[in-house]
């Protein structure tokens, strides 16, 4: 067999919407962009929702909305500074921090748990200071954070916290903005990821459970803050600024129009809202499937004494996106071994992740993986099974008797 880790799960259904949108004329953000909007919002429970074209896209403006950074101005044109400072985990994928360094704000890595690829949140709480703007925690294999704890945090902490404009005055304390690329459609204690924290950002980029080919989604939940004045600055970023969108030129004589900043151009297509609509009326079997494989999965690997993630428990419903497992007693050799030997099964694996104190970049803004001793242990043995719609029972049921095969030899 040939099985590839994450391909994406396009059906005649997607095809035909995409189809009809180039026949229809119109390609660039127009009204399938929009009823995305709609529907995501419906789905999720949030205030607003903005679909762009990367979660990427999505968490920086976040920050630029909330004027975090020396390059960001917010709502009210009020510039952030250089010694704000955004907190996240070590052990995530490089867009959770890196959008920060776009704003010119400082990213402040915590550890994670010790038996746990959540945030530690202990560490998280004393990292929080008078610079502290705001904490991206990351929904991991798309399991919620412990966001209860989070906003018990912030709010203790809140008699230390500057705002430095109208919008985090609003907020009163330290943001949370949810990295949710994996985690669209997860539920934690009964609410749904789009809607737990201030600000999340959702990735439909093709290796996804949700695709849009590339793109992604801000979604906001606020209290006394004006949704369309927020939905309206951020249309204004992501289109350079302009105070019109295409389809409000197109009306009878609008052709004018003014650029109210000098802004970015990160916006989603017609051509990835009519993916997404396509995907999204099939979501919920998709999700479905999911847990089924991952049900299958756990059965045969958890009796192994494989260690795996807890994607469904009493206060949390995962989005199932990772299969991730961590073989006890095994370093980098081993597991480069057991990838490689999968590999000539046609098994596809990957690793998740490798934590950014450990990438060139984050070296050189200072960061040891010395001082993330959690990420660390995590990181050398973990291994990340296909897990997709596209797998059948029997794609599945051969991936697990190679893969414990294979394992007879490193388990102790």
């Amino acid at each position: 067999m040939n099985i590839p880790f994450s391909p994406p799960d396009i059906s005649e259904e997607e095809i035909k919407e995409v189809t009809d949108t180039l026949r229809s004329g119109w390609i660039t953000t127009g009204p399938k962009v929009k009823k995305l909007e709609t529907l995501l919002v419906d789905y999720t429970g949030a205030d607003g929702c903005v679909c762009l074209n990367s979660q990427t896209a999505a968490g920086e403006m976040s920050l630029r909305l909330l004027g975090i950074g020396r390059d960001s101005c917010g709502m009210d044109g009020v510039y952030g500074s250089e010694e704000d400072e955004v907190i996240t985990c070590a052990y995530t994928y490089t867009a959770s921090a890196s959008v920060i360094c776009h704003v010119g704000a400082k990213p402040v890595l915590v550890d994670c748990q010790e038996g746990s690829l959540e945030m530690d949140y202990d560490a998280l709480e004393q990292a929080v200071n008078e610079h502290t703007k705001a904490v991206i925690p990351v929904d991991l294999g798309g399991i919620p954070c412990d966001y209860d704890r989070i906003f018990e945090i912030v709010e203790r902490k809140k008699k230390i916290f500057c705002p430095s404009n109208k919008l985090q005055k609003a907020i009163g304390r330290v943001a949370v903005i949810e990295d949710a690329a994996h985690a669209l459609g997860a539920v934690y204690k009964g609410r749904t990821a789009g809607s737990i924290a201030d600000f999340t950002n959702f990735s439909f980029h093709a290796v996804k459970n949700f695709t849009t080919a590339e793109g992604g989604s801000l979604t906001w939940k606020l209290e006394e803050v004006d949704n369309e004045k927020i939905y309206h600055q951020l249309q204004l970023f992501s289109l350079h600024g302009q105070s019109k969108d295409a389809l409000a030129k197109t009306k009878l004589g609008a052709w004018e129009y003014d650029i109210l900043g000098p802004w970015y151009k990160c916006n989603m297509t017609d051509i990835m809202g009519a993916l997404g609509i396509a995907q999204f009326a099939r979501y919920p079997d998709m999700l479905k499937r999911r847990r089924e494989l991952i049900g299958i999965y756990d059965t045969v690997l958890k009796p192994l004494g494989v260690e795996v993630l807890p994607h469904f428990t009493e206060e949390h419903r995962s989005s199932g996106h990772l299969y991730m497992t961590r073989i006890p007693g095994i370093g980098l050799k081993e597991r480069q071994e057991i990838i490689e030997e999968l590999a000539e099964q046609g098994i596809s694996a990957n690793v998740h992740y490798k934590p950014l104190p450990m990438h060139t970049a984050y070296k050189r803004l200072g960061f040891q993986i010395e001082d993330y001793p959690n990420s660390y242990k995590k990181f050398e043995n973990e291994i990340t099974l296909p897990l997709h719609t596209k797998l059948t029972d029997e794609e599945a049921a051969y991936v697990l008797e190679k893969y414990s095969r294979i394992l007879t030899g490193y388990l102790k």
